[in-house]
């Protein structure tokens, strides 16, 4: 026991290292994964390692001297060739899930971003809403025209209609308000599997790849609605769906509350006895 003591006391630093090594290593891995730049990574973590591997089982002293020195500067080389991945994970650490108004502000606000993209897709009008969370998004409202007024349908349906004069650029929804529209995205620069997306999805991908916004696309040749979110996309949503991915982005502890509610009801009527709910029933 005094023996484990000791060797506890003495190589805890190491745990505590492993640790933070593990942390550092899982979080890159989640900044990178999915992106252009995870497979160059991938690239050239193979070529140093056969590339070693192959220097010290012949030694190659000098082939392993230039890789070891290499090293140094790689590390800035790297800094470079991955400065938006890095931008997007520094920008996204210590960022908040939750909208910041009220509850009874999202609660309005959803249902009324509900009805004004139901009502494009039925129109087949496209359309492409960025909604603002901790990250701000000054940068990219700034490409467009600054607006400050109430979200509504109906302003939504006349900037993007096809001959307005903003309805090629992107909406920005803050605080339940339209905050500027006619603003440019950063196109998402990952291989896509499908090549059928077009630009206003790649737009919201790009997005929410760089920040923790989420983005709302209305395709005009379809109508079908998409959501973007974390750099995922999820498209062809019904109205059921979509509505459902907006309750759970706005509004997880009313939706979580529901169902417990829910399941409690349900564990109720299961513990009635059958003549009690036919009680109950009448």
């Amino acid at each position: 026991m005094i023996l484990k003591m000791q060797f506890l006391l003495e190589h805890w630093r190491d745990g505590v290292e492993i640790l933070i090594l593990w942390i550092g290593i899982y979080q890159l891995y989640r900044a990178f994964r999915a992106t252009r730049g995870a497979s160059i990574l991938v690239g050239i973590v193979m070529i140093l390692a056969i590339a070693t591997s192959l220097a010290f089982i012949f030694q190659l002293k000098v082939i392993a001297w230039i890789l070891t020195r290499s090293v140094i500067y790689g590390a800035f080389a790297l800094v470079i060739i991955f400065q938006p991945e890095l931008r997007s994970a520094l920008a996204k650490l210590g960022s908040s899930k939750l909208f910041s108004f009220s509850k009874n502000q999202r609660l309005e606000f959803t249902s009324i971003l509900a009805d004004a993209a139901i009502q494009l897709s039925k129109h087949r009008i496209g359309a492409l809403f960025a909604l603002e969370r901790e990250i701000n998004l000054r940068e990219h409202q700034d490409t467009g025209v600054n607006l400050d007024a109430e979200f509504s349908p109906e302003l939504a349906q006349s900037i993007f209609y096809p001959k307005a004069a903003l309805h090629d650029g992107g909406m920005i929804l803050s605080q339940g308000r339209v905050a500027a529209a006619g603003c440019v995205f950063p196109v998402s620069q990952r291989e896509m599997s499908d090549r059928t997306l077009g630009l206003r999805h790649r737009a919201a991908i790009g997005l929410t790849e760089e920040t923790d916004a989420v983005a709302i696309v209305v395709s005009e040749e379809t109508g079908h609605i998409s959501i973007a979110i974390n750099g995922e996309l999820r498209r062809n949503l019904s109205e059921s769906e979509f509505k459902e991915m907006l309750e759970d982005i706005f509004l997880p502890e009313e939706k979580k509350e529901e169902e417990n509610a829910k399941k409690t009801l349900d564990s109720e009527d299961n513990s009635l006895d059958p003549s009690d709910r036919d009680m109950v029933s009448d």
